[in-house]
């Protein structure tokens, strides 16, 4: 009895990602659509970072954070959708528990610094439409670096310690993660011993690196719209809102997103649901970003066909 016991705590080496499970011969499809969508993804992050640094006129605080956002983008689905289209092709995909870690980590980090980039891009419109005679002075080329610095910097010390408490824990014989990537409630779910220390950790470090950014951007856009409204001429409304209305939409729709997923408690019936939602955060969100930018920005449209021609 006592060995069986000892077997059934011993530390595994390795974990499986189930991915999507059986998809009745559609998984070729899948994989085909996903990686076209990867790969356009990919080039639309990798324009906006041609087209901001090659066009001078482009060189302005909210591009400069344009450009972070971009590169961030890049970094963000490479760590997540290489992984995803493996599991489209296999029905098992192991992961090693070092490289499960790197995953969550890099995911988990830039998911942060993401948030916090959102954060600074909203406070630069905020000073841009209600302090525009000191924006020059408040967002010079160093008050930008120090912003930028800052969010990186912030976003990868936020999960070290979330990370230390998951991966400390005990997991049994079971290593099957009903996943396509190394996410917080699958692998929580896999421990067999108390997580309650790992659940208190990750509760307080999303309170102060998810929820804190998104309530700084709230306040900003709060000010934003009403500073906009007091403005008397149509047209002096639509112009200081098209400088920020591309950034609003990004907003949206990722804060809607992650707050679908991870605010809302999900039971073990709800893995499949839990897997669907978290492709529209780590799959559609990144692909939509720079059609966003480009397609509502008078600005990018006018240095892409300058570019072009």
């Amino acid at each position: 009895m006592a060995n069986t016991e000892e077997e059934n705590m011993t530390q595994i080496t390795e974990f499986i990602l189930l991915g999507f499970g059986d998809l009745h011969g559609l998984q070729f499809l899948l994989f085909g659509v996903f990686l076209v969508i990867y790969v356009v993804t990919l080039m639309g992050n990798t324009v906006i970072l041609i087209v901001v640094s090659a066009d001078h006129s482009l060189h302005t605080p909210m591009y400069f954070f344009l450009g972070h956002f971009s590169f961030l983008e890049i970094g963000y689905i490479t760590t997540i959708e290489p992984m995803m289209l493996r599991t489209l092709l296999s029905a098992y995909v192991p992961i090693s528990f070092p490289g499960c870690a790197c995953q969550f980590y890099f995911f988990a980090a830039l998911v942060a610094t993401e948030c916090f980039f959102l954060a600074v891009m909203s406070y630069d419109r905020y000073i841009a439409i209600c302090n525009p005679l000191h924006y020059s002075s408040i967002m010079d080329y160093w008050g930008c670096l120090q912003l930028a610095g800052a969010s990186w910097v912030a976003g990868f010390l936020a999960p070290i310690l979330l990370m230390v408490f998951i991966f400390r824990l005990t997991f049994c014989t079971d290593n099957k993660i009903n996943h396509f990537f190394c996410d917080l409630k699958p692998i929580m779910k896999l421990a067999c011993t108390d997580t309650q220390v790992a659940e208190i950790t990750s509760f307080i470090c999303t309170s102060l690196f998810a929820f804190g950014p998104f309530m700084l951007t709230l306040a900003s856009y709060i000010y934003i719209i009403s500073t906009i409204l007091k403005i008397p001429s149509t047209s002096g409304k639509q112009r200081a809102f098209s400088t920020c209305s591309s950034h609003l939409t990004v907003v949206s729709l990722y804060y809607g997103m992650l707050g679908i997923v991870y605010g809302f408690p999900l039971g073990p019936q709800h893995e499949d649901l839990l897997k669907l939602l978290s492709l529209l955060y780590t799959v559609l969100t990144p692909a939509l970003n720079p059609i966003i930018y480009t397609l509502r920005n008078k600005d990018v449209k006018v240095a892409l066909r300058k570019l072009v021609q």
